[in-house]
């Protein structure tokens, strides 16, 4: 993140603390589509994602009072929507014939192992090869997908929001050292799951 636009986040919440409510609505329209892509691939249910992205601001707006300038807006955002995270995901092990949706289609697949989404292949590429390409995405969310929730939160916010590991552990409430060991397991993880691509990227597989 810029610091444009922290200055602009800082801004905007000086004038939320001074009653000017507009200012939240900037707020949600900077970091909204962000969160909410971040909470769809963390939930896996699209309709969860947007309850929880719309309570985060609802939060933001309560406690505006609490926001630190000295720190980061978006750092407070996530600590705050990771809370929630943590109550549904403690909420659904007391519910688990509750159904989920499929996660959308249409997010960006983000930075891990350098998947790309099938929207954006090459137009160029062969029908085989595009397939190929597709296959490959859904490999990488289903693999993200099974991490267990305290390993697939900081993978997230490493790989997709490229937070430090200062930040994440600001967010997650511990330490450094344990983000840095959630990383290692939850990519340890991922590549065991992915293992056949990766054979086939390094020209190991059978």
């Amino acid at each position: 993140m810029s610091d444009a636009e922290a200055a602009l986040d800082r801004a905007d919440m000086d004038r939320l603390v001074a009653g000017q409510e507009t200012a939240l609505n900037r707020l949600m329209e900077r970091h909204g589509g962000r969160l909410y892509a971040y909470l769809v691939r963390l939930l896996q249910d699209e309709g969860e994602a947007e309850d929880l992205a719309q309570e985060t601001f609802v939060r933001i707006y309560e406690h505006r009072t609490r926001f630190d300038h000295k720190g980061s807006f978006r750092t407070w955002m996530f600590a705050i929507a990771g809370n929630l995270v943590r109550d549904r995901f403690r909420w659904r092990m007391r519910h688990p014939e509750t159904p989920l949706e499929t996660p959308t289609d249409d997010l960006p697949a983000g930075p891990v192992h350098d998947a790309r989404h099938p929207n954006l292949t090459d137009p160029q590429r062969s029908p085989d090869a595009a397939a190929l390409g597709v296959e490959r995405v859904q490999a990488v969310q289903e693999a993200i997908a099974a991490l267990p929730p305290d390993l697939r939160m900081p993978l997230l916010l490493a790989e997709f929001e490229e937070r430090s590991h200062a930040e994440i552990a600001t967010i997650l409430e511990c330490t450094p050292k344990a983000v840095e060991m959630r990383l290692y397991r939850a990519r340890l993880q991922l590549r065991q799951h992915l293992h056949r691509w990766l054979a086939e990227e390094t020209g190991l597989g059978a």
